[in-house]
């Protein structure tokens, strides 16, 4: 079990009326305690182990869940970014266990073109995820190999393929913590989030045989798990660049984790700042129309306009999903609690709508 690490960059949400329990982390340790359920909450650091088997997973009438429903029910996906001034590369693995998925995707800026390899893997065969937020690894083989390694606060990326090939490592400032929070999903279940932005990246990497710059690059990435809802959606906002004011990170959620909590925050140098809650909002029917991210007491106040998107459509009846990443920039404001206010001006970043029954 992990010693706890308090992180005393960790500020809470600048709104008002904020409960004790939402401005105060936990210390890290295992998810899952000892009378078998989770911790709810912020963590002071990652959470050392799922501990999924310890779980006491129930169904909606209070019965102890079948294996198969332990099994089946749980869903994970890793995700990774890297940000450049020029080029914008995603790279997933998710595991919904009746089908895993993963996918690599270039998209350059100054052309506005976006190059992809997608695979699909029937009942997850082939794919293997990190039992750990901090350790372990995630792979996905096939025409374009995968293969994502949290170690402790860094990660790990290797790539194989006609796409992207090259090794790469991701780390935080110095003393910089990730999002850590697990929140109550449902009736019954739960979703722990960790996720980390404007990391450094060192390493090599190629696009289609061609080297590319990673000097200015950042990244971020996005560990998530847990018995999620069987019907759900989620829109997202996320940012890796430099400002004037240094490394900013961005991170802005709303549909999943906000029972008690929300996942939105940003780093700057390092420092970890907790936001208040955000309606985000998008015209599904004119895609391209910048969308809308702000907060009641208005110190979010976003647009984000589209550029390009990675979208897939799967609709299998008792499967389906409707996913858009879309590539773009935002403009717009956001006030720390120390009265800062950080301007943006067509700051690259990502926006994301997401509609799953899994």
């Amino acid at each position: 079990m992990a010693t706890p690490v308090t992180n005393t960059a960790d500020t809470p949400p600048s709104s008002g009326g904020v409960c004790a329990s939402q401005i105060n982390t936990l210390p890290a340790s295992a998810l899952i305690g000892e009378d078998g359920q989770p911790r709810f909450g912020h963590f002071d650091s990652p959470v050392t182990d799922l501990m999924l088997s310890q779980f006491d997973y129930r169904t909606v009438m209070d019965k102890p869940a079948s294996q198969l429903a332990r099994y089946f029910h749980f869903k994970q996906f890793q995700f990774v970014s890297l940000s450049h001034a020029d080029w914008q590369i995603g790279i997933a693995i998710a595991d919904i266990r009746y089908v895993a998925n993963g996918f690599c995707y270039f998209y350059n800026r100054n052309t506005a073109q976006l190059d992809e390899i997608s695979q699909l893997k029937p009942f997850s065969l082939g794919v293997n995820m990190s039992p750990s937020p901090i350790a372990g690894s995630a792979f996905l083989g096939g025409k374009q190999q995968i293969r994502l390694t949290p170690q402790g606060l860094n990660w790990q990326v290797a790539l194989t393929g006609s796409l992207l090939q090259g090794e790469l490592m991701l780390t935080p400032e110095p003393a910089s913590m990730p999002l850590a929070l697990c929140t109550p999903t449902g009736y019954n279940g739960w979703t722990y989030t960790q996720k980390h932005n404007a990391l450094h990246v060192a390493g090599q990497l190629q696009y289609r045989n061609t080297e590319l710059d990673l000097t200015s690059a950042l990244a971020g990435y996005d560990f998530s798990a847990g018995y999620m809802r069987r019907e759900t959606s989620w829109r997202w906002g996320s940012i890796s660049a430099l400002l004037p004011q240094g490394r900013f990170g961005l991170n802005l959620a709303c549909g999943v984790n906000e029972t008690g909590s929300n996942e939105n925050c940003l780093w700057l140098n390092g420092v970890k700042h907790r936001l208040p809650a955000v309606s985000i909002r998008l015209n599904r029917q004119h895609p391209t129309l910048p969308w809308h991210y702000c907060s009641e007491d208005g110190a979010i106040d976003l647009h984000f306009t589209p550029q390009q998107c990675r979208r897939e459509r799967l609709n299998l009846g008792f499967l389906a999903s409707n996913f858009r990443q879309y590539c773009g920039h935002f403009s717009g404001s956001l006030s720390l609690t120390n009265g800062e206010k950080l301007q943006l001006d067509q700051i690259p970043g990502l926006a994301e709508d997401h509609f799953a029954r899994w």
